[in-house]
C-alpha cells in the first residue's frame, strides 16, 4: 500500500451462489459445509461425459429486476445485477445525480452470455439469419453485466469489464481498488458473474479433460487438494462488493465490513491452460499482494485458495503458497470453497472475496469438503470437511485463470 494513496474499505456484499442466493444464505452454506453440486438440470446432459454441475437453485429475480427488461438479458447478467443490487443495499448507499459520476462498476466474466450465443447459433442454423434476435449481441458480450448493473444502479463513474478467465472477478476487484486508491472515484461496485453451465460450455471443458467425471457420485466430485481429485465441477453465479475510499465511507457513516489492502496480478506467459510448474506466476502474485499491503507471512491468518480440484492447479498452488510464505505456510489454514460451490470461472473471484470478508467478520474458516485422501504433494492445512472458528486479522484470496492470469487479493479487519 503506497503512501499517499487512499485507503479502501468494503461496505457492501452481494452473492448469488450454488449454496445460497443471498449473502445471508451463502454464509449459512459456508459455515455448514453445504454441497452445491448435483445432477445437471439446466439442460439434458444425458449424452455428455460430465452430467453434473453446481447450479444456482431456485433463482427468481421477480421483484428485483424488471420482467420485460430481464427477458432481454443473459443469465450471467441477471446474476450480476441482482448481486450488485444486494451489495448496494447492504452498503446503505443511494445513487442520484449528485454522486452518480463518482460511482463506478467493474464486473468480470470469463465467458459472458454463452447460453445466448448457443441458442442464437441454433436459430441461425435452423431458421436463417432473419430470425436471429436483435438482442443477441447485447446479451452475449461479456461487458454487459457491468453495463446493465450501471444502468440499474444509475452509476456513471469508471466502468469496464475484465475477461481474464477464472481470474476475472478478482481482477475486477483489484482494478476497482486501484481506481479508488488513486482518487478517481469514491465508490466502486465490483466482482464477477458467470453462467456457463450450457451444452457447449460443459462439452468444451469435458473435451479438454478439465472436468471431473464422477457421474456416479456428483456430490463428492469437487474435492480440492484430495489425492483422488480428477477435475473441477463447473458452477455459476455472482459475487459483488461495494468498495469505497475510507474517507467517503466514514463521511456518510457507513458500516465497514473489512479493508482491502493488497492486490497482486501477474501472467505465467507459459501455456494456454496449464500453470507454470511450481506455481511461479501465482507465487509472484501472492508476493505482490503481501508487498502492496505491507504484510509479512506472519500476518496472514487464512488463505482462500483457487483450489479447483484439478491435479495441476492444486499441487502448483500448494507449491506457490509454500514458496512465498515459507515455514509459516504450514501454520495457515488454506481452504477451497470451490469444494462447495464448484468453479464459477469468472464469477469465482467475486464469491470467494465475499467468503473472505464473511470469514473476517465472523471469525471462521470455511472448510474444504470432500477431503479424505491426503496427497503428499498437497501437504498444507486444508481445513478438512468442517468449518473452524478462528480469530482472523488478514486473509488472502487466490484466483488463477486460463491464459496464465494470476491474482491475489489481501483483506484485513478494519483497524
Amino acid at each position: 500500500m503506497v503512501e499517499g494513496l487512499h485507503r479502501v474499505v468494503v461496505t457492501g456484499l452481494g452473492a448469488i451462489t450454488p449454496i445460497g442466493n443471498s449473502v445471508k444464505d451463502y454464509l449459512a452454506g459456508l459455515t455448514s459445509g453445504r454441497n452445491g453440486v448435483a445432477t445437471t438440470s439446466l439442460f439434458d446432459a444425458s449424452g455428455h461425459a460430465c452430467r453434473f454441475a453446481a447450479e444456482v437453485k431456485n433463482f427468481d429475480p421477480t421483484g428485483i429486476l424488471e420482467p420485460k427488461e430481464s427477458k432481454r438479458w443473459d443469465r450471467f447478467s441477471k446474476f450480476g445485477v441482482v448481486a450488485a443490487k444486494e451489495a448496494l443495499k447492504d452498503a446503505g448507499l443511494s445513487i442520484d445525480e449528485n454522486n452518480a459520476a463518482s460511482i463506478g462498476v467493474i464486473i468480470g466474466s470469463g465467458v459472458g452470455g454463452l447460453l445466448t450465443m448457443e441458442t442464437q447459433a441454433h436459430v441461425l442454423a435452423d431458421k436463417g439469419p432473419g430470425r436471429v434476435s436483435p438482442f443477441t449481441v447485447p446479451m452475449m458480450i461479456p461487458n454487459m453485466a457491468t453495463g446493465l448493473a450501471a444502468i440499474a444502479l444509475g452509476a456513471k463513474g469508471p466502468s469496464s469489464a475484465v475477461a481474464t478467465a477464472c481470474a476475472a472477478g478478482s481482477n475486477a476487484i483489484g482494478d476497482a481498488f486501484r481506481i479508488l486508491q488513486l482518487g478517481k472515484a469514491n465508490v466502486m461496485v465490483c466482482g464477477g458473474a458467470e453462467a456457463s453451465i450450457t451444452p457447449l460450455g460443459v462439452a468444451g471443458f469435458a473435451s479438454a479433460k478439465a472436468l471431473s467425471f464422477r457421474n456416479d457420485d456428483p456430490a463428492s466430485a469437487s474435492r480440492p487438494f484430495d489425492a483422488e481429485r480428477d477435475g473441477f465441477v463447473i458452477g455459476e453465479g455472482s459475487g459483488v462488493l461495494v468498495l469505497e475510499t475510507l474517507e467517503h465511507a466514514q463521511a456518510r457513516g457507513a458500516t465497514i465490513h473489512a479493508e482491502i489492502i493488497g492486490y497482486g496480478t501477474t501472467c505465467d506467459a507459459h501455456h494456454i491452460t496449464s500453470p507454470t510448474p511450481g506455481g511461479i506466476g501465482g507465487a509472484e502474485a501472492i508476493r505482490q499482494a503481501l508487498q502492496d499491503g505491507k504484510l509479512i507471512p506472519e500476518n496472514v491468518d487464512y488463505i482462500n485458495a483457487h483450489g479447483t480440484s484439478t491435479p495441476a492447479n492444486d499441487s502448483n498452488e500448494t507449491a506457490a503458497i509454500k514458496s512465498v510464505l515459507g515455514n509459516r505456510a504450514n501454520q495457515i489454514p488454506v481452504s477451497s470453497t470451490k469444494s462447495m460451490t464448484g468453479h464459477l470461472l469468472g464469477g469465482s473471484g467475486g464469491i470467494e472475496a465475499v467468503a473472505c470478508i464473511l470469514a473476517l467478520k465472523h471469525d471462521f474458516v470455511p472448510p474444504t469438503i470432500n477431503y479424505s485422501n491426503p496427497d503428499p504433494v498437497c501437504d498444507l492445512d486444508y481445513v478438512p470437511n468442517t468449518a473452524r472458528q478462528n480469530k482472523l486479522g488478514v486473509v488472502l484470496s487466490n484466483s488463477f485463470g486460463f491464459g496464465g492470469h494470476n491474482v491475489c487479493l489481501a483483506f484485513r479487519q478494519m483497524i
